[in-house]
């Protein structure tokens, strides 16, 4: 069994309470409240999601093999910066629930980060995968956008088609997106 590293369980601590405290705002403070800090957490996000390609590429790790978006991650943490800022729209809210609740929910309890605590990479890595699951977490109770009956078929269908185009980028560069080739290396803990 895997062990949590101290910094892990501040991750996870830190998702619970800024989820916590952005649904209590939004429940609160109602609609202007809940706009601005929608779009506030979808601005963290793109800043995390950028800081992250920046930071690869200005270490010269940057490839066409691993850092295309086509792996979940990237599409959820863009699916959620768009429902963050278009909550109205029904399958945008619908694809952040069901993929960060499942896919995102995962990488944050079994994290793959290549740099420990305090390196750039850990806080971006936390953000970007703890994010939208803040973000759904938002939408469902702060803003109550619930996802619509059958949202669950769509999203599958929708998973499948990005599962495919990820294929077709698998194939192409030689890559892993969404793990397709093979199993991804152990997640580290920092323990």
């Amino acid at each position: 069994m895997q062990q949590f590293s101290l910094e892990h369980v501040v991750g996870l601590v830190a998702t619970a309470l800024v989820a916590a405290v952005l649904v209590a705002i939004a429940r609160v403070r109602a609609e202007p409240w809940a706009a601005g800090v929608a779009r506030g957490l979808a601005i963290v996000l793109v800043l995390a999601y950028l800081a992250e390609h920046v930071t690869y590429v200005t270490r010269g790790t940057w490839t066409t093999r691993e850092n295309l978006p086509l792996h979940l991650t990237d599409a959820v943490v863009l699916v959620a910066v768009a429902a963050l800022w278009r909550p109205r729209t029904a399958i945008l809210v619908e694809l952040v629930y069901f993929w960060s609740l499942s896919a995102g929910l995962q990488a944050v309890l079994t994290p793959g980060v290549a740099e420990p605590f305090p390196h750039i990479l850990y806080f971006t890595y936390f953000v970007i995968h703890s994010g939208p699951i803040v973000a759904a977490c938002l939408l469902l109770l702060g803003c109550r956008r619930i996802p619509r009956p059958r949202a669950a078929w769509r999203v599958f269908g929708l998973t499948i088609a990005f599962a495919a185009i990820a294929a077709i980028g698998t194939v192409i560069t030689g890559g892993n997106y969404m793990f397709l080739r093979h199993k991804p290396r152990a997640a580290r803990c920092w323990t």
